[in-house]
C-alpha cells in the first residue's frame, strides 16, 4: 500500500477541468464534446504510460532532471562540476551498463564537449526543469486542496459556506499538510495509502455505475473518429482547449522524481495494473453522465456522483487532494537533494526519514518555504481556473525538458546512433508541443505564476553555482606550490604542536591557501595534517569501501596526508560520530600499504609526491588495536583541553563522541620500523586532540568588475551564504574542536 499513496496527484485536476474545457468550446460542439473529450484524456493517459515504461530507466533508482543530467556527465565531459578527478570513473556505479563498453566519439559529443557555451545551455536547461518541479510544488497543494473543499459551494446538502469561508478551510488543510511533512514519507505514507486504495476503489465504482445507467454506448469513444471530428469542428478553440485537457496527465511528473523513494517495479506495478484502469474508467463515467446532462459541465465530477454516497465519497476526495499535493511535495524533496549535493543549491538542513530508504528526505527550510507560497497562491488567486493554467504549464514544461534529456541519454549514455535519439526527441516534441503551446496560451490567465517562481527559483540555483564555481577557481589559481613546502623542512619553519590539524577545503589537490595564511599569523601546526575534501561525484551513490582516497602530500618526515571523502547525491552523510576514527584507520591502512609496494623510481618532480591516492576501505584492517576508552579517562593530555571536553560532553551529552584508543601491537620484525615509528606518531597525536580547521570565507566582485556581476556577487551571493547553514554545520564539525580562519576572496 506504500507505494500508491502519490499517484492519485493526475486525478483531481482533470475532473475539476471539465467543466472548463467546454467552456472553451463553440457552443454547437458542446452536446457531443463527451466522447471526444474522454477520448483525449485517454490519449493522453496512454502517452504518460508509455513515456513512464520508457522513461523508468534513469539514474540507478533515482528521477528528476538532475539524475537525468549526472548520468550524462558520467558519459560525456558536460560536467561543470568543480574537483572532478579521473580517480573517480574508477567507482563500481560510475558507468552504466556493461563497464566493458568503449565510450562514444560521436561528433555530436565532440562538439558539445569542444564548447563551453554548449555545456552552460545544458546547465541552464537541467536548472530549468528543475525549477519548475519546485514551482510544481507550490502550486500543487494549492489546486489540489482548492479544487477539493470547493465542493461546498457546489452541492450543500445542509452545509453552504462562502466562498471565503472555503478559502480559510483551503488554508487550514495546506497548514496541516505541510506541518505533516516532518515524520517522513514512510510514516505518513501508512496513513495515507489507505485512502488511495478507497479513493481509487470509488472513482472505479463510480465509473462503473455511470456507465451502465446513463450511456453504455460512451465505449464508442475509443474510436479515433471522434477525435478527427473534434478537432474539424472546434479547429483553434480546440486547440486552446488542449491547455487544459492536458491536465488529466499531471502528476505523472512526479513519479520520476519520486523514484528515489520507491522501487522501479512496485511503481509500474501500481501505476500499470490498479490506478491507471481506475482512471480511464472515471473519466469514462464522466462522459456518460454529462452525455444526459450538460447542464452540469462546471461541476461534472461531484454532480455525477450518487446522491446517497456523496458526502463519503467528499470525504474521501479531500483526503485523496492531501495525497496528491504529498506526492510533489516528496519530488521537491528529492529535487532539492539533488541540486544541493550537486553544488546547484544552498546549504539546507536535510533529515533523512527512514533507515530503510536511503532516498525519504524531509527539509524543513524548503517545506516551509513552499507552505508561505502555496497560502500565498491560495489566497491571491482563489480560482481553481487560473491556478490550473499555471500548474498545467509547468507540467508540460518538466515533461518537455525530460524528452530532451531522454534524448541524450540515448545517444550518449546507450550509445544508440544519433538517428535513434533524433527520432525519440522528434516524436514526443512534436506531441508535447501541441500541449506546451497551447498551455503557453494561457500565460495571462495565471500562466506567468509557474514562469515567476521557476526564474525565482532558478536564479537562486544559478547564483549559488556560478558564485561557489568563482571560489573554487580562486582556490585553484591561489593554491600553494609544493616545492614551497619543501623548501621550508619538515618542520614548515613553524612550531609543530602535538594533535593532528584536520584542514577542510574543496581542492583535491595541491595545498589551500587557507592553510599558508594560518601559519603566516600563527605560527605553529600539529605535528600529523590531514587535508580533507569533502566532494560529491555525479552518481547516486559511493560503496562505503569506496568512498575513502587517501595519499601523501609531502615526504613521509614531514607527516602531511591528504583524505578525499566522496559521496553520491544520494548518500547520507550524517554525523555517525566515528569520523575521527575511521579516518586514523585510514590512514593507518595507507601507510602500510604504501611501504608493501616497490619503492618509486627517484624523481626530481616535486608533484609525484601530491597526486598518488590509494582507495582504503574503512573496513580494512589497519594493523592498529582499537580499545574502548573509558568515559571518565580523557585521552586529550593537556589539562586545559581536557576540562573544556569535560565540560562540552556533560552540556551536550547527545553530542558525545565515541571514544577508542589506538595502540601498535606488539613488536613484529615484519614491520619496518620507519613504518612503525610514524604509526606510533600518528596514534600519539590522535591521543593529543583533533583541530578541525575550516575556511571562513568573504567573497566579494573586483572593483573592475562589471554592474551585474557586483549585483551577483555581492548582494545575491552573499544574501544567500548569509542565510544558509555553515559549511561547519552540513559537515558535522564538533563546535569546541572548530577553527575557522577568515579569508576574503575577490573575484
Amino acid at each position: 500500500m506504500l507505494k500508491l499513496f502519490f499517484f492519485s496527484s493526475s486525478i483531481e485536476f482533470s475532473q475539476r477541468m471539465h467543466g472548463h474545457i467546454f467552456r472553451l468550446l463553440p457552443q454547437q460542439s458542446q452536446a457531443g464534446y463527451c466522447r471526444y473529450q474522454w477520448r483525449l484524456n485517454l490519449e493522453l493517459q496512454l502517452l504518460s504510460f508509455s513515456s513512464f515504461f520508457l522513461g523508468i530507466y534513469y539514474d540507478s533508482g533515482e528521477g528528476g532532471t538532475f539524475a537525468l543530467y549526472s548520468l550524462i556527465c558520467r558519459h560525456a565531459r558536460f560536467n561543470l562540476l568543480p574537483n572532478q578527478q579521473a580517480a573517480d570513473e574508477d567507482l563500481s556505479s560510475y558507468k552504466y551498463g556493461c563497464t566493458g563498453q568503449p565510450p562514444s566519439s560521436s561528433s555530436l559529443k565532440l562538439f558539445l564537449e569542444k564548447h563551453k557555451k554548449s555545456r552552460t545551455a545544458l546547465i541552464l536547461v537541467v536548472l530549468l526543469g528543475a525549477s519548475m518541479v519546485i514551482g510544481d510544488g507550490v502550486i500543487t497543494p494549492a489546486i489540489s486542496v482548492l479544487s477539493a473543499v470547493s465542493a461546498l459551494q457546489v452541492k450543500g446538502e445542509g452545509v453552504t459556506l462562502t466562498h471565503g469561508q472555503v478559502i480559510a478551510l483551503a488554508c487550514l488543510i495546506l497548514v496541516g499538510l505541510f506541518a505533516l511533512q516532518h515524520f517522513g514519507t514512510h510514516r505518513v505514507a501508512i496513513v495515507f495509502a489507505p485512502v488511495i486504495i478507497l479513493w481509487l476503489f470509488s472513482i472505479f465504482s463510480i465509473g462503473v455505475y455511470n456507465v451502465i445507467h446513463w450511456n453504455p454506448k460512451i465505449v464508442r469513444a475509443f474510436s479515433p473518429h471522434y477525435i478527427i471530428k473534434f478537432f474539424s469542428q472546434t479547429r483553434k478553440e480546440g486547440w486552446i482547449s488542449l491547455g487544459g485537457v492536458l491536465l488529466s496527465i499531471t502528476g505523472t511528473e512526479a513519479m520520476f522524481a519520486d523514484l528515489g523513494h520507491f522501487t522501479a517495479s512496485s511503481i509500474r506495478l501500481a501505476f500499470g495494473l490498479v490506478v491507471y484502469p481506475c482512471l480511464v474508467v472515471q473519466y469514462m463515467g464522466q462522459a456518460a453522465y454529462l452525455s444526459k446532462n450538460i447542464s452540469s459541465i462546471p461541476d461534472s465530477f461531484y454532480k455525477s456522483i450518487p446522491e446517497r454516497i456523496f458526502w463519503p465519497v467528499f470525504a474521501i476526495a479531500n483526503l485523496a487532494s492531501i495525497v496528491g499535493s504529498q506526492a510533489i511535495i516528496t519530488a521537491t524533496f528529492s529535487i532539492v537533494k539533488q541540486c544541493h549535493a550537486l553544488g546547484f543549491f544552498p546549504r539546507v538542513k536535510i533529515v533523512h526519514t527512514s533507515k530503510h530508504m536511503f532516498g525519504q528526505i524531509y527539509i524543513p527550510e524548503i517545506n516551509w518555504i513552499l507552505m508561505i507560497l502555496t497560502l500565498l497562491i491560495t489566497i491571491g488567486f482563489q480560482d481553481t481556473t487560473l491556478v490550473g493554467n499555471a500548474y498545467g504549464l509547468a507540467c508540460m514544461t518538466v515533461m518537455f525538458i525530460t524528452t530532451f534529456l531522454m534524448a541524450l541519454v540515448i545517444t550518449f549514455v546507450w550509445q544508440k546512433h544519433v538517428i535513434f535519439g533524433i527520432s525519440f526527441l522528434v516524436f514526443f516534441w512534436f506531441i508535447e508541443g501541441v500541449y506546451l503551446s497551447a498551455a503557453i496560451m494561457k500565460l495571462p490567465q495565471g500562466g506567468w505564476v509557474s514562469v515567476l517562481l521557476a526564474f525565482i527559483f532558478m536564479f537562486i540555483m544559478f547564483v549559488w553555482f556560478y558564485g561557489n564555481r568563482r571560489k573554487y577557481k580562486h582556490d585553484i589559481h591561489n593554491k600553494i606550490q609544493l616545492k614551497w613546502l619543501l623548501n621550508l623542512g619538515p618542520s614548515l619553519g613553524i612550531v609543530r604542536v602535538p594533535g593532528i590539524g584536520l584542514v577542510y577545503s574543496e581542492l583535491a589537490t595541491g595545498i589551500p591557501s587557507i592553510f599558508s595564511h594560518f601559519v603566516t599569523n600563527l605560527p605553529a601546526f600539529h605535528n600529523v595534517v590531514v587535508f580533507i575534501c569533502v566532494k560529491y561525484v555525479p552518481i547516486p551513490f559511493v560503496l562505503p569501501m569506496e568512498r575513502y582516497l587517501i595519499g601523501r602530500v609531502c615526504p613521509r618526515p614531514y607527516r602531511m596526508y591528504r583524505c578525499i571523502v566522496r559521496y553520491g547525491y544520494k548518500d547520507i552523510q550524517k554525523d555517525d560520530r566515528n569520523f575521527e576514527n575511521q579516518l586514523i584507520q585510514s590512514v593507518a591502512e595507507f601507510i602500510q600499504m604504501e611501504a608493501a609496494e616497490p619503492p618509486s623510481p627517484p624523481t626530481s618532480d616535486t608533484g609525484s609526491f601530491d597526486g598518488r591516492m590509494a582507495v582504503i576501505s574503512t573496513r580494512s584492517n589497519s594493523g592498529l588495536i582499537i580499545s574502548e576508552s573509558d568515559p571518565g579517562e580523557s585521552i586529550i593530555r593537556p589539562s586545559t583541553l581536557r576540562i573544556l571536553k569535560s565540560s562540552y560532553d556533560a552540556e551536550n551529552p547527545q553530542m558525545s563522541r565515541r571514544r577508542v584508543r589506538f595502540q601498535l601491537p606488539p613488536s613484529s620484525p615484519a614491520m619496518d620500523p620507519a613504518v612503525r615509528d610514524e604509526l606510533l606518531q600518528l596514534v600519539e597525536a590522535k591521543e593529543a586532540g583533533v583541530a578541525y580547521i575550516t575556511g571562513f570565507s568573504y567573497i566579494k566582485a573586483r572593483k573592475a568588475s562589471s554592474i551585474m556581476k557586483k549585483f551577483v556577487i555581492d548582494v545575491a551571493y552573499s544574501f544567500l551564504r548569509k542565510n544558509c547553514r555553515r559549511p561547519a554545520v552540513t559537515l558535522h564539525i564538533p563546535h569546541i574542536s572548530l577553527i575557522e580562519v577568515g579569508m576574503i576572496y575577490y573575484v
